[in-house]
């Protein structure tokens, strides 16, 4: 098991500095130097709920833009702390335990529902998620059940989603192994259409979430990547450095070169310097623009920025959208500033994704 002692965590926050500073080039030598210092037990084999509590510090957190000022909120959003229940719960299988949020819209009448897991990125919590996205409000309007998947900070200091970890990419192992048991959970509990379950992420939770739809394209009808990149780009802290910033990803194994499975609808900001708007593309290998469709060019009016949207299908039919922001930050597209990394001048993404699945239920 790694001993992660305190000049191991000094280099991750001077690689941290040097991404910022220099480049992904000098940040992978202090990882890399870091690396080779550390010692390494081999009294037993690490297990995977071990595995859980070693802290990997990622720099997620610390490059994200600056939350973008607050504006006035829109004129329909429901109330949603005097409407649906909002509440606590946890999972636990044998790679950990997990802590979620549930919002169940008001006035059930006993039909079946729509579920949508959304994952947080980095440094964010559910509450925090919820208040960005505001997707709890459109889920009252729509009759969908919201569930907000929480990373402690003992699975991760900066409780980012562990995307990057070999254990933390695969079906039944790790992080996706709760994820799913958590949505298995809700399914089993509530009067879920499992024709209508999706998931979807923002920036370390949007990779886990295109990790999510990779895995389980036969729980998940369709997901939503908000500045996130592609399942299997990194399998460890270098590999993710490199492929943050758009740089070629030597050395990694790829399981996903083929298209998709199920829809995927993926919004990334042009001018995102946390992770690089080159990782949209590569998320929908093997989609082009839909024949007989023109790539749309959205104005800005009334203080809102353009964007460009592509609508993709690939060689077996799948559908996807593409949504790349002009100027846009590292944040969630069209958010509410009562949560951080929102981004309240750009397009809806949280209505676009829910309309993109509702349009989508499983084939």
């Amino acid at each position: 098991m790694m001993k992660l002692n305190e000049g191991f965590l000094n280099s991750m926050h001077q690689a941290m500095t040097l991404l910022r500073t220099h480049g992904p080039a000098e940040a992978t030598e202090v990882v890399q130097r870091a690396l080779r210092e550390v010692t390494v037990s081999e009294a037993r084999p690490t297990t995977l709920r071990e595995k859980a509590q070693i802290p990997v510090v990622f720099p997620f957190a610390e490059t994200q833009s600056k939350q973008v000022p607050a504006r006035k909120l829109r004129e329909d959003v429901i109330d949603i702390e005097t409407r649906g229940h909002f509440s606590t719960r946890a999972y636990a299988n044998a790679a950990g335990r997990r802590q979620y949020k549930l919002y169940v819209p008001a006035d059930l009448e006993g039909e079946p529902l729509p579920l949508i897991v959304m994952l947080h990125g980095c440094t964010q919590d559910a509450d925090d998620f919820a208040a960005g996205t505001q997707m709890n409000a459109l889920a009252e309007r729509h009759r969908c059940l919201v569930a907000y998947p929480v990373q402690p900070r003992q699975a991760n200091p900066s409780k980012c989603w562990n995307w990057f970890k070999t254990d933390d990419q695969q079906r039944e192992r790790g992080e996706p192994s709760l994820i799913a048991g958590i949505t298995r959970e809700i399914i089993a509990a509530h009067n879920v259409d499992p024709a209508r379950v999706y998931i979807a992420g923002m920036s370390a939770g949007g990779a886990m979430a295109a990790i999510m739809i990779a895995a389980y394209p036969d729980l998940y009808a369709a997901a939503g990547v908000h500045s996130g990149l592609p399942a299997g780009c990194a399998h460890d802290l270098p590999s993710a450095l490199a492929a943050m910033k758009g740089g070629k990803r030597r050395g990694v194994k790829r399981d996903t070169e083929s298209s998709p499975q199920q829809p995927l609808i993926v919004f990334h900001g042009d001018a995102d310097t946390t992770v690089h708007v080159a990782n949209a593309a590569r998320l929908l290998p093997g989609f082009e623009v839909r024949p007989g469709t023109r790539i749309e060019e959205r104005s800005g009016a009334a203080g809102r920025r353009a964007c460009t949207v592509s609508r993709m299908v690939s060689a077996d039919g799948v559908d996807a959208e593409l949504w790349t922001i002009p100027g846009a930050p590292h944040a969630w597209a069209g958010g509410n500033a009562r949560g951080s990394y929102t981004d309240p001048t750009g397009p809806d993404a949280s209505a676009e994704m829910l309309r993109f699945f509702l349009d989508h239920p499983k084939r």
